[in-house]
């Protein structure tokens, strides 16, 4: 949708999910906190139109793996945008800050080399209450981050000035 801003044309957010291809890549490790995200994603996706025949969800076993079955889906030109979906619990080694990192800079970096845009539902807290606290919110908001940015990359190919 565009509007125009003191005489400026301008993309208006659009959350109309009807014909959008959404993939869900999701890890298994803390997969209480990943389902809680899932839920609260996937009704968000459904609240907003998109239709459960164009989502496609792949389990992986950790966050460390999501980035490039992220990127796969990217590359295969089937998806208007993807929605990585975990939890990094901090533990009582460095391991939780290469995880945390390695996975948020992998997603970055697959939606800037195949052009498809990635919601980052990865949660990294300090201890399961938190994570749990957040996860209906933070999988709610990936979805409608996958949604505007589709539809933003979707009227930017089609756009004519």
């Amino acid at each position: 949708m565009m509007a125009y801003y003191d005489d400026i044309l301008e993309f208006e957010p659009n959350l109309q999910g009807a014909e959008l291809r959404i993939g869900i890549v999701m890890s298994r490790f803390n997969l209480d906190i990943s389902e809680g995200l899932l839920g609260a994603c996937t009704a968000e996706l459904k609240k907003y139109g998109v239709q459960e025949a164009n989502l496609l969800l792949i389990t992986v076993p950790g966050a460390l793996e999501i980035p490039l079955t992220v990127k796969k889906l990217a590359l295969s030109d089937q998806f208007d945008a993807l929605i990585a979906l975990g939890a990094v619990i901090r533990g009582d080694t460095y391991h939780f800050e290469v995880v945390a990192n390695e996975s948020a800079h992998g997603l970055a970096l697959a939606q800037l080399e195949a052009g498809v845009p990635v919601a980052n539902g990865i949660l990294t807290t300090d201890n399961d209450d938190q994570a749990i606290a957040r996860m209906t919110e933070k999988g709610a908001e990936t979805a409608r981050v996958a949604i505007e940015m589709a539809n933003l990359h979707i009227g930017i190919d089609d756009i004519e000035l």
